[in-house]
């Protein structure tokens, strides 16, 4: 596939400090204050770092927290030297802040220093936070849970007779979502004064303003009334922090709140709050990492800065280390299901007037900007609610409408799982479309790759599940979904761009649970779905001809549904049958078509071996990970190699 990759930014010079000048900030003369905004000024270098050497990561959330979490680990947090099991706690709920948690780890030695070039590779530094990091106390990343994970934490050290401060950080689009409302009472109950939760009151969640989606009005009144003890400050002033911790140390008898008045993208102009907005008024910095000059442009922002803070310390100039970035290889023709699936939403929108699409702040990623330019009368941003948006598509649905609701895969098949579940038992109809699904991309970590969906759906009554492979099978199911399917239906969308070997068939007719032959072959039998998933068969396949092994291979875009006649016909007088999973091997699609060939009771019997993730999703480069698990072309060029090498009589099943 060499000759269908260019390769990007191989020129661009990046900088980060080293942790010898994190060292002279800490032991500098001069105020605790003075040093926790230069030391978080030299974090912010190395978060912006991090995130362009890797091509991904969040910016803005990274940078309104990190003067909090500098001060916080300079001055609040106990015997840090001890241990990550024997100090005080700190996590971040939102976990989207990751890279500044790192800077920061590695800025006070807690972290070897070699990991700020480590992010989002294989066995580096999550997307997300993950607990196998040390000083990492909780994976984050699924929204909302923060506060009930310190509660946890509180009452298991009480047993253990250990006095332990708990300190969490958690973003203001998080609280739209109710576990963290549903967390405060019970704190508040029990005493648990040894809680400290900061809210990063930056004002803007992933796409827009906070106030747009769900208004938190009086948010310290509300704090107070649930019997939180409330502070608020200026999020980016050490100074203030520094009063506002020292306020509450005399608050022993009830958890404690701070909010924390902060600007998203703190530190670059252009990055900063209402003017980092695009046309459409939706903040361009969230995720993903900036053009080459826009990295110029605010690394040489943020060294001004540190160098003034150093300069006020009289500690001089500031040092910095120089790398070239890791080239990125991209593929010059690709097919892009998301934006297929943008452009058949408004399709099918002009041809059904009582069609309605459901956000859940994820505008953007989701492919739905279209939709709402178009339809803005019939377009719902339900904010980071996932269990609310379902219940209001229920709604929807119950009064006439046609709902189609929309989040990354791996929170809207489990958030709202017992609504879809009290949704589809209505015998109403609403579709939903899931992004970001499956194993790639590597970067942002296991919250994020969502591996188990279709075996939190699958046995949902009257909810059909399909994946499409290509740009066109996009448009081909979701019209099958919306115009003939009788039933509610959940739409699985890889989010990735990829090279296709194989062009979806022009006369291919949709019908429910049944699929298409990607490439003829004689000897085995090899089913799957999805684009990368797909294309990498289909090379291995190509690899496999070589040697004299052909192998059919075969789209079933169904992940809940298969029709046995057909199943009968495809599988033919082949005996070797390999089934890949772009999802765990347990409850995957898979086990159906293992299943469904036994009760076939072919003579002989088909071996049957399943490809699939094993384990917990790694994070890395999408080559790494794919690697890893054994889904890149060479892996399976050995897997299905090893299928067919093990054929003999018999009902066999392996898993790979």
């Amino acid at each position: 596939m060499g000759d269908l990759q260019t390769e990007q930014g191989e020129a661009l010079e990046l900088r980060y400090v080293p942790a010898s000048e994190f060292r002279r900030v800490r032991e500098a003369r001069g105020s605790a204050a003075a040093r926790a905004g230069a030391f978080a000024a030299l974090a912010r270098i190395n978060t912006l770092y991090m995130i362009a050497g890797a091509w991904s990561g969040h910016i803005g959330t990274s940078f309104s927290s990190i003067e909090v979490m500098s001060w916080l680990f300079l001055n609040e947090l106990r015997d840090l030297d001890a241990g990550p099991d024997a100090c005080d706690v700190f996590f971040s709920s939102k976990g989207h802040d990751a890279p500044a948690l790192y800077s920061v780890l590695i800025g006070l030695g807690l972290l070897p220093e070699d990991k700020v070039h480590a992010l989002r590779r294989l066995h580096g530094l999550p997307g997300h936070p993950h607990v196998e990091t040390p000083y990492v106390q909780a994976n984050t990343g699924s929204l909302g849970m923060g506060i009930s994970k310190a509660k946890g934490m509180a009452l298991a050290n009480r047993l253990a007779g250990r006095p332990r401060r708990i300190f969490v950080l958690t973003g203001d689009g998080e609280l739209q979502e109710g576990q963290f409302w549903e967390s405060l009472v019970s704190a508040v109950n029990m005493q648990l004064g040894e809680i400290t939760v900061i809210i990063d009151h930056n004002k803007i969640q992933s796409d827009t303003w906070v106030d747009r989606v769900s208004h938190l009005g009086d948010l310290e009144a509300k704090l107070r009334a649930f019997g939180w003890h409330v502070s608020r400050c200026d999020g980016h002033d050490t100074a203030a922090l520094e009063r506002t911790f020292r306020d509450l140390d005399g608050i022993t008898d009830r958890p404690k709140a701070i909010v924390a008045d902060t600007v998203k993208g703190r530190g670059v102009s252009f990055m900063e709050g209402p003017s980092a907005l695009d046309a459409s008024d939706l903040y361009l910095f969230h995720s993903g990492a900036p053009p080459e000059q826009q990295y110029v442009d605010g690394l040489a922002e943020l060294l001004s800065a540190a160098n003034g803070s150093l300069q006020a310390l009289r500690l001089g100039a500031l040092r910095t280390e120089v790398t070239q970035r890791n080239p990125r290889r991209e593929p010059k023709n690709t097919d892009n299901l998301v934006a297929a699936y943008g452009r058949a939403l408004v399709e099918q929108a002009a041809r059904h007037p009582q069609l309605m699409a459901l956000d859940a702040d994820l505008i953007k990623d989701c492919g739905l900007l279209d939709f709402a330019r178009t339809f803005p009368e019939r377009f719902v941003e339900c904010g980071i609610a996932e269990q609310d948006m379902v219940s209001m598509a229920c709604g929807m649905a119950h009064r006439g409408a046609l709902p189609v609701v929309h989040s990354f895969a791996c929170f809207l098949s489990s958030r709202p799982n017992e609504q879809i579940y009290n949704q589809c038992s209505e015998s109403t109809k609403v579709i939903y479309v899931g992004s970001l699904a499956g194993l790639l991309p590597g970067g942002p970590g296991h919250s994020h790759q969502c591996v188990r969906d279709i075996s939190a759906l699958g046995a949902v009554p009257h909810l059909v599940m399909a994946e499409p492979s290509s740009e066109a099978e996009v448009q081909a199911l979701f019209d099958h979904l919306v115009n003939v399917s009788p039933e509610s239906a959940y739409l699985r969308l890889v989010s990735v761009k990829w090279p296709l070997p194989f062009d979806y068939p022009t006369a291919q007719r949709v019908e429910t649970g049944r699929g298409w032959v990607v490439r003829e072959g004689s000897d085995a039998v090899v089913f799957g779905y999805g684009p990368w998933l797909l294309a990498n068969a289909w090379h291995a396949a190509e690899e496999l001809e070589k040697a004299g092994i052909s192998v059919r291979l075969v789209n079933l875009p169904w992940l809940n549904r298969i029709d046995p006649a057909w199943l009968r016909q495809v599988i033919g007088t082949r005996r070797t049958l390999v089934t890949l999973d772009n999802h765990y091997l347990h409850g995957g699609q898979g086990e159906m078509v293992a299943a469904a060939v036994a009760s076939l009771g072919l003579e002989p019997a088909v071996r049957v071996t399943s490809v699939g993730v094993a384990e917990l999703p790694e994070c890395g480069t999408n080559d790494e990970v794919l690697g890893y698990h054994g889904l890149d072309i060479a892996s399976l060029v050995v897997r299905l190699r090893q299928a067919f090498d093990a054929r003999k009589p018999g009902p066999v099943s392996q898993h790979a």
